[in-house]
């Protein structure tokens, strides 16, 4: 008689409700398809973070600066797009960045 899927994994693995979880945060880079930055793309990252706060997905890719997310307005749109092409270092600004109505749940 063919076995149970339950009666297979208690003989091969070691602590079935054991099992490694990723973390909210490791789900989300999955899902955007993380890749790590090298050094000259963190230090460009941090201050492109500088320059445009807090709020704003930003994604660096040799010096091409990718800004997603949600602004409250065209002006919010506009001023975080200008800074983030100011930052010395950035080649070019790739703007997927969203405005939200009002009240909207960013």
């Amino acid at each position: 008689m063919p076995k149970t899927y339950d009666e297979i994994t208690r003989k091969t693995v070691l602590e079935p409700d054991g099992s490694w979880r990723p973390s909210p945060e490791q789900v989300q880079q999955a899902r955007r398809g993380f890749r790590a930055m090298d050094a000259g793309e963190q230090e460009l990252h941090v201050r492109v973070r500088a320059a445009v706060g807090e709020g704003v997905d930003i994604e660096v890719d040799g010096d091409r600066v990718t800004l997603r997310g949600q602004v409250a307005d065209t002006d919010a749109l506009r001023r975080v797009t200008a800074r983030a092409r100011a930052v010395d270092g950035v080649a070019q600004v790739d703007d997927q960045l969203v405005v939200a109505p009002p009240g909207a749940d960013r």
